[in-house]
């Protein structure tokens, strides 16, 4: 082909970076992706159920289950399962923060804290990897998001649950629940739903919020990005039994007055949830932990140490300078 007759040469016109996301894509593929979960809220709010009914897989078949005595005297631990998923190709390596023994007390003032401390020792550990001379291979294990289970028996919020997210609020994306969400009728559910979007309007929480689509967006994907919105907080069902409903078999829970489809979106809002978390928001949850959550504790980290130096007397000038030079650098990531 001629450019003086008027044709060009595809090849030599073609420079080849159409093909970047390829490339990224094979490179995230290859090096695989992390995720940390937590969850928190009562015993007997079907954590572990739900966690299992998510991603398909026991992290709970080595636990030992209290009675209520031993449940009441426990103290808040935090307990850590990862497991390496594939699917596809594709390998996620899944961590699940557990939280057993939290608002199981008789007085849960600050049974908060060790989940907040916690957080903030993964920001601190990463913070110090980030600062060190060996960047290359840091292990994530920030928490990502947090699912708050949501008792459906009261009517709304309790004190425990307004104290844990605004406790939370600022260093964890929020995303809170309903569990059990099969004791209450359609009505209920709705109307517990509006009373707790009410209360976290009301009492300043600030939760996970979803981002905001774009223009160019298929009408699909925007009729479902209204819908995640719509159902916060997710009435959830957890189930790992496989029971028989109209002729086909189905994850569900089976009473004499029928079955619950822990997959029918008319029955809960599970598939949502498992949508949200997997499917279209994950990427955005780990976004947001790094550009908000870690950003802002990492900017008070270097506040405090800028603040250390400039007012501390037992420093030698040259040492001094090397801090400064570090701050520098860390400033500049």
């Amino acid at each position: 082909m001629c450019r003086n007759s008027g044709w060009v040469d595809v090849e030599k016109e073609y420079v080849g970076f159409a093909t970047l996301p390829n490339q990224v894509h094979r490179k995230s593929v290859k090096k695989g992706f992390d995720f940390t979960l937590m969850v928190a809220g009562e015993s007997g709010l079907g954590k572990s159920t739900l966690v299992k009914s998510l991603f398909l897989t026991d992290l709970y078949k080595d636990r030992k289950l209290l009675n209520a005595e031993e449940r009441i005297n426990q103290t808040v631990e935090i307990i850590k399962h990862t497991v390496d998923i594939e699917e596809k190709g594709v390998k996620l390596k899944l961590t699940i923060v557990d939280t057993p023994g939290f608002g199981d007390a008789v007085n849960n003032m600050q049974s908060w804290k060790p989940i907040a401390d916690y957080i903030d020792q993964q920001f601190e550990q990463y913070f110090r990897d980030e600062s060190g001379l060996n960047r290359k291979n840091i292990q994530d294990n920030r928490v990502h998001c947090c699912l708050y289970f949501i008792s459906p028996y009261g009517h709304g919020l309790r004190p425990v649950d307004t104290e844990f997210m605004k406790a939370l609020h600022e260093k964890v994306n929020i995303v809170p629940v309903i569990a059990k969400a099969d004791s209450l009728t359609p009505i209920e559910v709705k109307k517990l739903k509006e009373r707790i979007r009410d209360e976290i309007e009301l009492f300043g929480i600030k939760i996970y919020q979803f981002p905001e689509c774009d223009s160019d967006e298929d009408d699909d994907f925007k009729q479902q990005d209204k819908e995640l919105k719509e159902s916060i907080p997710f009435a959830v069902i957890g189930s790992n039994t496989v029971v028989e409903a109209r002729g086909q078999r189905v994850r569900g829970r089976l009473y004499p007055w029928g079955i619950v489809e822990v997959e029918n979106q008319s029955h809960c809002d599970f598939v949502k949830l498992r949508n949200m978390l997997i499917r279209t928001h994950m990427q955005d949850l780990k976004d947001v932990t790094w550009d908000v959550h870690y950003e802002n504790f990492r900017a008070r980290c270097i506040q405090e140490m800028t603040r250390s130096v400039l007012f501390s007397t037992s420093y030698s000038e040259h040492s001094l300078n090397r801090i400064s030079v570090n701050l520098v650098c860390i400033t500049k990531m």
